[in-house]
């Protein structure tokens, strides 16, 4: 039996964002103590990572094919506003709530999608002005129908149950639905032919195109899944907490970025992996949360957080170019 070339092993794009991962859990461990990986804590990295991972991984997708969505900052205010606009404020059974804010994220998506592949304007740029537009629509909506910034809901406790509820110590359910999506993900992208397209639209979309992969239709089906993502997080937060406010969440997008980028995904798009998001959406939550258990004054808190992220990166990125460079010796 042969084993896997140590080469082969590091190059794929998971590896470098796994040994990330296991050096950035080591370092909390011993400066902040053994208090860090009771289930309680892990508990606590764990909920916070599902948050931001249900979102990273069609982000991280988007990004392999060479796009990007920043309007999911305002879409997980627009599932949340939604579902507790719908349910909460006019009363209406919260599975019409799920729906509609499934459904607006729908809209948004393709309507991302459309806009970048019939104007060939920059994803960034269009979704940056749907950014603002469903931030200024969900402000200028609620003020409105409510006169208010902030609306409560009472979801029924089998909506708790499924999409607002912690379990054991510190486990929100939320993360059962990140790795059962996960699931699906590395289904769809590493086992279907779908996969390969994604790929091969980031290494050089004309080609892909010329090659007879639908390059317009994944690209709107890629930031639909995003929006939908986004909403469906959204809306999971407005059923836990009872109450939203009108007011984007522009930290996520950066977050986002960050842990799409420390799980091994290229800027440039065309390299990355399901596994690797994974990975490094954990790897961001464990730093984040991590600094508290530390006796770090939490002035340095960010630059610390900053240089574990940097340093994630950047041995993800070694690991990379060693592999590539690696040339097995002649027998």
């Amino acid at each position: 039996m042969t084993s896997m070339p140590l080469a082969s092993i590091f190059r794929r794009p998971e590896a470098g964002s796994l040994v990330g991962l296991l050096m950035v859990v080591a370092f909390f461990v011993v400066t902040g103590g053994v208090e860090f990986l009771y289930l309680s804590s892990v508990g606590s990295w764990l909920s916070r990572a599902a948050n931001l991972g249900i979102i990273a991984i069609p982000v991280g997708l988007l990004m392999i094919s060479g796009e990007l969505d920043l309007s999911v900052g305002s879409m997980i205010t627009a599932g949340s506003m939604i579902t507790a606009l719908v349910s909460g404020f006019y009363g209406l059974p919260i599975i019409v709530g799920i729906m509609a804010a499934l459904g607006f994220g729908i809209l948004v998506g393709m309507l991302n999608g459309y806009l970048v592949v019939r104007t060939h304007v920059p994803s960034f740029i269009v979704t940056l002005g749907t950014l603002f537009a469903v931030a200024g629509l969900l402000l200028g909506l609620n003020i409105v129908l409510t006169g208010t910034t902030t609306v409560t809901l009472m979801a029924p406790e089998l909506a708790k149950t499924l999409f607002g509820k912690y379990f054991g110590q510190g486990f929100q359910v939320l993360i059962i639905w990140w790795i059962v999506i996960t699931a699906a993900f590395v289904f769809f992208v590493h086992y279907s032919p779908y996969g390969n397209w994604i790929f091969a639209i980031g290494g050089d979309k004309v080609s892909a195109r010329n090659s007879g992969i639908p390059t317009e239709r994944m690209t709107i089906l890629l930031f639909v899944l995003s929006a939908v993502s986004a909403a469906f997080v959204g809306m999971s937060q407005a059923i836990l907490f009872q109450a939203v406010q009108a007011t984007p969440q522009m930290t996520l997008i950066f977050n986002t970025i960050i842990a799409v980028v420390v799980g091994g995904v290229l800027l440039t798009g065309g390299f990355g992996s399901v596994i690797g998001i994974f990975f490094g959406t954990i790897t961001f939550a464990v730093v984040t949360q991590g600094i508290y258990y530390t006796s770090f004054d939490q002035t340095w808190s960010n630059l610390i957080i900053g240089v574990l992220l940097l340093g994630a990166v950047l041995m993800n990125n070694t690991f990379r170019k060693m592999a590539l460079t690696y040339a097995p010796k002649k027998k």
